[in-house]
């Protein structure tokens, strides 16, 4: 049975996913200044998941092209949706068996980066994770409404029924 932060990380996983739901793959390139688009969010998670759980903690690397055009700080661009979508749904794929492994005592240790281990902690990570989804997932949805969509997904979705609160 995963952790119970692990099992909201996937949670927020499907909420950006379903928040994306619908969006053609032209209007996933539109770029409204000064925010990225929605492909290049795609992408840049697809980033964060593969440097956190593949990258520093396995010396895995899918995708090297993903670590250099969607790392933070990286020049915009708009993407193709179903390129960076395939590249997502892979490197969390290969994620989730490692993230399985966690434990409330394996998340209190130290989060290592090319070897070296730093002062924040795996759960902290996984934490900055969830909450980085979130913060793309609504602004998607800001996109979204720019674009002149109506009846967006409500967000919350199902925490209730998918992702309700577990104790440790």
């Amino acid at each position: 049975m995963p952790h119970p932060l692990v099992d909201q990380l996937r949670f927020a996983r499907a909420e950006f996913q379903r928040g994306l739901e619908g969006v053609t793959p032209v209007e996933a390139q539109e770029r409204f200044l000064p925010m990225n688009c929605m492909s290049w969010n795609v992408g840049h998670m697809a980033w964060q998941e593969q440097r956190y759980w593949l990258i520093y903690e396995q010396g895995i690397e899918l995708y090297p092209d993903i670590d250099q055009s969607f790392r933070w700080s990286a020049p915009a661009s708009t993407p193709v949706l179903d390129d960076v979508q395939a590249a997502w749904q892979a490197i969390t794929a290969a994620a989730d068996p490692w993230l399985d492994t966690l434990t409330t005592e394996s998340l209190q240790l130290p989060y290592t980066r090319d070897g070296v281990k730093q002062p924040y902690s795996i759960g902290s990570r996984l934490l900055r994770m969830l909450y980085h989804y979130w913060y793309h997932t609504g602004e998607n949805a800001a996109i979204r409404q720019m674009l002149g969509h109506t009846d967006l997904p409500e967000f919350v979705g199902d925490i209730e029924d998918l992702a309700p609160y577990q104790p440790e």
